[in-house]
Formats: C-alpha cells, structure tokens, sequence
C-alpha cells in the first residue's frame, strides 16, 4: 500500500476496467507505481482475465493517469481500456494492490512464455547477485507462462511453482510493489526454486547445479548428444561444428534429411555477432530473431558457413535463434558456439515435456540428459519464421506466441471448439468474436500426438472458462481429429479443407467485399470426392464457390506419393501418355497399378506438381520429410526466369494445365537451375492468369494466398510480384501460418460466418 496525496481541491473517482494482456506482464505493479506518481488513491485487481482499477483524485491527475495506463504500459503487455465509470469516492487515502478475485467473469487473455529480459539477464551474469547462474531466474517482464499455469486467475498456486514455497527473500520481493518481481509467479532463487541437474547412463545424477552444467557443456564438446530440458520441453543438443556429432544424431532420430534449427550465443550489440559468421540476415529476419518471441528464424547460409554440411543437406537456408531462457544462456555463454538444438521428441510427435517420459523415449537418442524439477504443465515447440512475400511471416507458432489470439468480424451464438487438420495440428478455440489457436502440437498419427491434442483442447476451456458445445472438424472421415469429433457427442461443423484455408486467409484479412483466394497445398478432400489442392475460390467465409483449379491426374499409390516424389512424376507423364519408366517401378507394378486405376486417387493438388518437378530436376524419387523436394527445388532457384504461359481450359471449372511444363522439367540440356527457376515462374504466371479471369467474371480485385505452397519464398514473392503489377491487392497472412496450422482458425470463422449468414 502506497499513502498517496491528500485532495485539497475537488475529487472525482472513476472504475477503469481493461482487457488485453495485462496478467502476468507486471501490470498491476506498474499501476501501484503510476498511481503514486500521480496522486491517486483506490486500488488495483485482478479479476480473471480483466483489470479493474478504482482511481481516485483531482480531476486533471485522473485523466492524466488513465492516459498513462495505456501510453506508459509495460513493454509485454497490451492494455486496452473498455469502461471508465464515475462511480462513488472511496473511503481511503492510499492505494492498493488487492488480491485477485475468484469467478468473476470476464474475458480471459493466457500469456504465453516470454525470453528472458535484459535486467534478469544482468543479474544472472552478476557474481555479486543471489541469483547469479540461477537456471530459473524471472521477473513480471520474463519467464514461462503458458506452460505452467495450471488454471487462472494467474497466481502462483495455480502454477506449476505451487511446490516451491518462497524463501523469505524471495517472500519479500514478491510482496513488494516497488519490486520487479511483485507477484511474478515463477519467482524462486538457488534456494527455494527449481534445481538443476545431469544424469549419463548409470552413473548417479549429478545434482550441483554448477556441476551439472559443466557435465553437460563437456559431453557437448566431447560429441556427444545431450537432451536439455527448457521452457515448453526438450532439446535434443549437439556441436553443430562437429559433423560426426550431427551425422550421429540424424542417425539415432532416424532424421536423415531434415534441416536442424541451430542456437547462437547471444554476442555482440544486438545479439547476432556469432550467428552473423554463419548467415546473413535482412533487417527484418534480424529484428524479428532478437525481438520477444526469440523464435526459430530462417536466413541466408552464407557461402563461407562452417557449420556442419549435415545440419541442414541440399539447403540455402539455416534455422537461427537465440537463447531465450537463463538455462540457454549458460549453455551457450559455456561452450561458446552454436551448437544444433532440435526439438526432444519421437519424429512428428509433439516435444517431450516429462522427465522420467524423456529418459524413457529419447535413451537411444541422448547419451546423457540436463534435468530440471520444474513441471512443465503443457508442452509449447519453438516457433518458426521466414521471410516471405516481403515480410517475416510464421511457419509455426508456438512458444513466446501461442496461445494465438484473432478477433472475427462475426460473433457466435455458442462456444465452438475447432481441431484443424491431420497435419501440423493446432486447436482453436472460438467464442464471442475470439479465436485462440494453440501452440503447435504434430501430426495426428500417434497416440502421444492424440493425448496432447486432447490436453490442450481440454486445457483452453479451462484456462479461459469456456465449454465448447459444437466441434468444427475436417471433412475427410480418415483424419484422426474428424474420428475424435465425431466420439464427443457434440453437434459437428464439417468444414471442407481447403475452403477452410480460404477462410483463414479472409479472416485475417478482414476486408469488406468478395475474395479471390488460392488455397494451394499438397492434398485435402475436396467436395467431388477427389483430392484437392491447387484451387481458387470466389467469395467470402461462409460462402465460398470453386472458380478454378488445375489439371488434374490419378496418384499411383495414393498417400505414397507425399514421400515417394517420383509418383508424382511417373502420374504426370503417363496422364499426358509419355513414356515414363522410372527406376522405383522397375517391375512395372506402379504403372499397371495406374492403367487399371487401382488405388490412384485423382487429385489436383500443387503440392504434387512440386514433388514431380523435385523428382526430376533434383532427382529425389524419395523423401525423409515432408516437402523436402519442394524445398531443394526451391533452393536450386538463383536467378528469376520468364516462365512459361500455361494454357486454360474450361472444364467443371477453369483449369490450367501443366502438360508443357513437362518438356522443360525433363530437358537435361537446361541446367537444373534453370528448370526449378522456369517451374517456379510458371506456376506463378498460372496464378496470375486464373486470378485476370476472376476479374474480369466477378470484378474481383483482392486476391489471398493459402496453403502450404505459399511457403516457398520463390514461389510466394513471384506470385505477389505480378498479381500486384496487374492491379490487385494481395494478402499473404502474418498472424498464423499459412500452412495446415491455420486450418482450426479458418474452420472456426467459417462456422461463425454460415451463422452470420444464416
């Protein structure tokens, strides 16, 4: 309690209540500071989801200080003010930070877990401070958040710090106004707080937190894997200097191909000193990999790079980033060099989050494991960005900015729960005019990926006080989301796939009028029975029409295909009927398969087009992982070509056939960088063709790009590039991928809009 001045003059009070991010950002602090600084009496609370704030003064002090509640906010949080009542002068002279209330209802905003701050940051590097080289040092501006709160309001016992009980030190800063770390829920020092420590194979854990740290550094610099758990989960963490060490860790995860992220000791004015030997950054990748989500950024690998050649194969590209937690700091300051830091989990499940589940799954990955005793309520993957179409845009969302909220243009009669896709799940969360999208959590084909599913959809109602009474799902009845909608016994929303792109795109843009929007991806069910994806829509959520689409072709092998790109190839020149004998069929079963139509789905999918391409010019007939052919095709590209102007017919709609891409593709006499350069640029022109149609039909003049194509930078920048030479204004999304994480987003506004529209 702060006494603040005493009125001579007149007094009014006012009830200020605002929303947004202003829990667990160190907001209520800041108004006991402020209020002081002004002269004003009353109080300050928490009220599950809200901040209530009674001011009370002379006039010009309380106008002064309601500004300051939003112009001089915390650098976390956002404040937005949504009543300010006059209301009674309360009888006090101070004001006061009181506890939060229980059950009060009001909007709810769960933050997610945020880098370490530059105060917490001098402290842990101070051997004069308590905390110095504590693993687990936080403040209100830092620290987990979203993966270990247990239920709201936000107070530590419903944290996952519940079973640390404060030492008398930590007692009196967390009780302190004055203090930064005034209810910051994780607060713990050396000796009240969650501990470190190492355990190798059968020798006994070493639990000297110093010590345990040093081990660990050791057997990163002797080679050897270590499994290090952080804020939403584990790292599985090598030299990634050492290509033996890196050759070894592909081999124990069965991970031959996919590129590894890569973790830089945070150096020099702006952080990127030591990473800037390895890649370069346009300002816009660079600003964005310091900035507060300190996610996974992919920039330039430059022609120098010494990284180890196995850390990201047949790439142009590097996923950088930054230590974002005081334990990543130690490790990185301790070995001083970038070292690999991939995610601790069984391939396409979500990350490893329990440490007896972690010792158990990853013991024939991790020769020794780097513990910690905190709890990791729910598990939260690092995000990754990439620069595309102009700006650095979101390939996954997860730690440091899920859960993901977005506002919709419609509000909802009732509380809707959307669980996406089969790939690269997400769970949305719909109410009111909101939608917040989890984390990233994997794809759906494993027991572990279907129990975090079933957390987290459970967990948002939780956290935010709200029960679903409907389920948005996908169409296609073999997704495991679909099987799990369909057993709640609750109403379903079936949402075709890829007009679900459609409406995530138009969503987030949110803008009046009718959309053209390219839902371009590797295969979703379409409404005919086929597989979709390289089609064009005209309208708007809720009321969507095919306009077109391209060619389409029977897929030898149905789902093979995503991994075997020579499928693609083989489909597309029997379905022009060119001779083509590849070598992955040499006992011709594929081609008999494909003649007799069995088990050859007809699909018009981009994605596939890509593969075919990749098999050629890149000769890869098989893939470790997905897209992995799109993304060497894509880094073949060096400098832009023309492209080709690929013919349109009218079918059941538009269509745009490929068939003369096949010459150039498959002409050794251009050199491939050429070919993937023409490829791209044609598939781009054959965008840009369709959408001069759409126009000149409907009108149209706002186009949005959808789908996991649009990740391709060549591709997208291409694209973009001459669909606004012609006139149209283009929307890439910026706030979720735009690949099948968006998919639960773009169900939940086509649900609300269907009802918008009755």
């Amino acid at each position: 309690m702060v006494e603040a001045a005493r009125h001579a003059g007149p007094v009014v009070a006012r009830r200020l209540r605002l929303r947004g991010h202003v829990q667990g950002v160190g907001f209520r602090p800041f108004v006991y500071r402020i209020a002081s600084e002004h002269g004003i009496n009353g109080h300050v609370q928490n009220r599950l989801g809200e901040v209530e704030v009674v001011a009370a003064g002379a006039p010009a002090d309380v106008e002064r200080f309601k500004r300051a509640l939003i112009e001089e906010a915390p650098p976390l949080s956002s404040p937005e003010l949504i009543a300010s009542d006059d209301i009674e002068i309360p009888p006090t002279d101070s004001f006061a930070i009181i506890a939060s209330a229980a059950g009060a209802e009001a909007q709810v905003f769960v933050p997610p877990d945020y880098f370490m701050c530059d105060d917490c940051r001098r402290e842990l590097q101070d051997p004069a401070d308590r905390r110095h080289a504590y693993p687990f040092i936080n403040c209100t501006q830092c620290g987990p958040r979203y993966t270990l709160i247990e239920a709201l309001p936000y107070d530590r016992p419903n944290t996952s710090m519940a079973g640390f009980p404060l030492c008398a030190a930590c007692e009196a800063e967390y009780s302190d106004p004055a203090d930064r770390r005034f209810h910051a829920e994780p607060v713990a020092c050396p000796d009240c707080g969650p501990q470190l420590y190492y355990e190798q194979g059968s020798d006994a854990p070493v639990d000297d937190a110093a010590a345990a740290l040093a081990k660990a550094v050791a057997a990163v610099r002797a080679g050897q894997v270590v499994a290090v758990k952080g804020v939403g989960g584990y790292h599985l963490v090598c030299d990634a200097l050492n290509e033996a060490a890196v050759q070894r860790l592909r081999e124990r995860k069965q991970r031959p191909h996919k590129p590894f992220a890569v973790m830089f000791p945070l150096t020099g004015e702006d952080g990127l000193s030591c990473a800037r030997d390895y890649v370069d950054f346009e300002p816009e990748e660079a600003s964005i990999a310091t900035g507060p989500m300190r996610p996974i950024v992919l920039a330039r690998r430059r022609a120098d790079c010494a990284l180890a050649p196995a850390v990201a194969p047949g790439l142009g590209e590097i996923g950088v980033f930054l230590p974002y937690s005081p334990l990543h700091q130690l490790l990185l300051d301790a070995i001083g060099g970038p070292v690999v830091a991939t995610s601790g989990n069984i391939s396409g499940e979500p990350v490893l989050t329990d440490n007896a589940e972690a010792s158990r799954r990853l013991a024939h990955v991790a020769d020794a494991f780097l513990q910690h005793d905190r709890p990791i309520v729910r598990p939260a993957d690092d995000p990754v960005f990439r620069r595309v179409g102009g700006d650095v845009r979101p390939l996954r969302i997860g730690r440091g900015c899920a859960p993901r909220e977005l506002q919709l243009s419609w509000r909802q009669s009732e509380p809707l729960l959307a669980v996406g896709g089969h790939m690269k799940g997400t769970v949305a969360l719909s109410f009111d005019d909101r939608v917040v999208v989890s984390p990233h959590i994997g794809e759906m084909d494993s027991p572990r990926s279907l129990d975090v599913f079933e957390r987290v959809a459970k967990d948002l109602q939780s956290l935010y006080g709200v029960t679903a009474t409907r389920i948005a799902c996908d169409a296609h009845p073999g997704y495991t989301t679909r099987r799990w909608a369909e057993r709640q016994g609750l109403p379903l929303e079936m949402v075709w796939h890829h007009e679900a792109h459609a409406s995530a795109v138009a969503a987030e843009g949110d803008r009046e009028g009718d959309w053209l929007v390219f839902s371009w991806d590797g295969v979703g069910l379409g409404r005919d029975g086929t597989l979709w994806g390289g089609e064009a829509f005209v309208g708007r959520p809720g009321d969507w029409q095919r306009f077109a689409s391209l060619r389409p072709f029977r897929l030898p092998g149905g789902d093979k295909a995503g991994r075997e790109p020579w499928r693609s190839a083989a489909a597309l020149h029997w379905e022009c009927g060119r001779p083509w004998a590849p070598a992955d069929d040499a006992d011709g079963l594929a081609q008999r398969a494909w003649e007799r139509d069995i088990n050859c789905p007809t699909t018009s999918a981009a994605g596939r087009l890509f593969d075919a391409a990749a098999a050629v010019i890149c000769d890869l007939p098989r893939a470790s992982f997905e897209a992995q052919g799109p993304m060497m095709l894509e880094a073949l590209c060096a400098e832009a070509e023309q492209g080709m102007d690929l013919p349109l017919r009218e079918d059941d709609v538009l269509r745009t056939d490929w068939e003369p891409l096949l010459d150039v593709i498959t002409d050794r006499d251009i050199a491939p960088e050429r070919r993937a350069a023409i490829f791209h640029a044609s598939m781009a022109a054959a965008i840009a063709a369709q959408a001069r149609v759409a126009r000149d039909r409907y009108a149209i003049a706002q186009v949005g790009l959808g789908g996991g194509v649009f990740q391709n930078r060549v591709l997208a920048d291409e694209t973009i590039a001459r669909l606004e030479a012609d006139g149209f204004e283009v929307f890439l999304p910026r706030a979720l991928p735009c690949n099948d994480a968006a998919l639960s987003y773009g169900q939940a506004a086509e649900v609300a809009a269907r009802q918008e529209h009755g």
